[in-house]
């Protein structure tokens, strides 16, 4: 089929090798080469059609955005090309990305403007979670890891998206990566246009952006790089909840959207989603570092300061450990409370207690691990999901982990789970956040979307696992056997796969370098991150 372009014709649908429209006339092959087969969306300033190159072999499928104003008063066309204009440039400015898509052409045709880039072939999250349901922490964790990168580099480049929401994500279906389509509400901080006599560009004339995925202050059309950080955190919303801003409810007086009671997620995920939806800029997060440097911390860090230097009154006195962790404290005078400030104390105060524990008797070790409670001591320290202090680790066995995930249940973050025997159990979506699991059997176990990051696998039985979009950053998996298990899409940055048996594996899509690749043993069948079987 040959689809018509001209706004204004009434029956745009043509055979398949039609020169002209049979409705309007209108000629149907933009620039000699690209027809058109279908429309896929529309906006304000803009329509989008599928379309194939007809000048290149095998006619590829590309992608034509045609500029659409929604009036033809002179102000709105002028603020129309610019935006169009501006798009390409922005395009051009940020390259080959692999999650942006490129810009293959952009002219003018019959006082029409048309940009073409490449065709992303999935579906947006939005269809992705009407189709399949909302996301887990572990779910959400992996997508704020591929998109946060992706808005360093963009940000990087003195680019603002402005319009950064689930329909404009689309989960490519050749790599399952996700891409960041229509930059045409983009503003470009190095491009500088002339301003009319009111003062105002045309592009500033008009708030810019999708209402409540849109901050306060990108609506007053001041957007800054915080604006995309809003932005995004309504987004990581609407993925755990399937609810637009428009479903939401907002507290009247401050104007901040009500969600924590619809999501069920750790204590400092949601620190960090509402750190990102901050009404005030001043109190959002200011760049894409900082919301990676706070999801990579550990939950307890940032009260570990108020856990260090205040004691209400009528307390008990605090015990030995904490008066050298204070001890520690005090001999960093120059250490400040921002979240860089406390990280640093925090590494201090895990790299005396790790001396210390070393220089430990092995009775005295022994005596621990006898307790009802384990003292927990390593660098994964943090507080319990029951509220309990940072220095115990719950025991739980394989029947009452079972029993619980049944009722409902899917928080065992921080537990002692060493040796615990889940074979062939049915566990997706469950949170084993900096949990002990040495030894473990999960041989065969369906851990689908789950939540290991900084956990200890240590020699543990993966063997056949479904561990497809588990999240393991940071996660100790030393020795482990991985023979056979599905890491599909699995997030292993910063994992240690030091001796991990990967032979067998599938690993398509993963997030894991070379160098974690080359600690652990691979075979001929194991399937690498780029789809391909083999050591290379």
């Amino acid at each position: 089929m040959s689809y018509c372009v001209n706004p204004n014709c009434s029956h745009p649908e043509n055979p398949e090798c039609s020169e002209r429209c049979q409705s309007c006339g209108s000629r149907l092959l933009l620039r000699d080469r690209y027809r058109v087969l279908k429309a896929l969306g529309q906006g304000g300033f803009g329509a989008t059609f599928l379309c194939k190159d007809e000048a290149l072999p095998g006619e590829p499928s590309c992608v034509i955005k045609q500029l659409r104003p929604s009036g033809t008063a002179p102000h709105i066309m002028q603020m129309a090309r610019e935006l169009f204009e501006r798009e390409a440039k922005t395009l051009g400015t940020i390259g080959n990305h692999p999650q942006v898509p490129r810009l293959l052409d952009f002219f003018e045709e019959r006082e029409q403007f048309y940009l073409v880039q490449e065709y992303i072939n999935g579906l947006t999250l939005q269809q992705e979670i009407k189709r399949n349901g909302v996301f887990g922490e572990a779910g959400l964790k992996h997508f704020l890891s591929e998109i946060l990168p992706l808005m360093q580099y963009i940000h990087g480049r003195k680019v603002i998206h402005r319009d950064i929401k689930p329909a404009n994500l689309i989960r490519r279906a050749q790599d399952g990566r996700l891409v960041l389509i229509d930059f045409g509400a983009v503003k470009n901080e190095v491009t500088q246009v002339s301003v009319n006599v009111s003062g105002h560009t045309a592009l500033t004339a008009y708030a810019i952006g999708t209402p409540g995925f849109a901050p306060p202050e990108q609506m007053a059309m001041r957007p800054v790089y915080a604006s995309d950080i809003y932005a995004l955190g309504v987004t990581g919303i609407y993925l755990l909840t399937g609810k637009s801003p428009k479903d939401l409810e907002y507290n009247p007086t401050t104007g901040e959207m009500m969600w924590e009671h619809l999501v069920h997620i750790s204590d400092h995920l949601q620190n960090v989603l509402r750190k990102c939806l901050e009404v005030s800029v001043r109190n959002r997060y200011q760049s894409a570092d900082d919301v990676l440097k706070a999801l990579e911390m550990e939950p307890y860090i940032e009260s570990l300061a108020k856990s260090l230097v205040a004691q209400p009154s009528g307390s008990k006195p605090p015990s030995n450990q904490r008066l050298e962790d204070s001890a520690v404290l005090c001999s960093n005078p120059s250490a400040n409370f921002s979240s860089a400030g406390v990280a640093q104390v925090a590494a201090a105060i895990r790299a005396r207690r790790a001396k210390m524990e070393a220089a430990n008797s092995g009775g005295m070790r022994q005596g621990i691990m006898t307790a009802k409670t384990t003292a927990f001591t390593s660098s994964n320290s943090g507080p319990s999901s029951t509220g309990k202090s940072p220095m115990t680790r719950q025991q739980l066995d394989t029947q009452s982990l079972l029993t619980s995930y049944t009722k409902g249940r899917r928080d065992f973050a921080q537990f002692n789970l060493s040796l615990i025997n889940l074979q062939g159990a049915d566990l997706p979506g469950a949170n084993f956040h900096s949990s002990q699991l040495q030894k473990a059997n999960l041989q065969g176990t369906n851990l689908y979307n789950s939540d290991f990051g900084r956990a200890s696998l240590n020699r543990a039985n993966l063997r056949d696992a479904n561990l497809g979009k588990t999240y393991l950053s940071h996660a100790d998996l030393e020795g482990a056997d991985l023979r056979g298990a599905d890491l599909s899409y699995a997030y292993l940055s910063h994992a240690n796969l030091r001796g991990a048996n990967l032979c067998g594996a599938n690993l398509t899509g993963a997030k894991i370098s070379e160098e974690q690749l080359a600690l652990a043993k691979t075979n001929w069948m194991t399937v690498r991150p780029n789809g391909r079987r083999g050591l290379l």
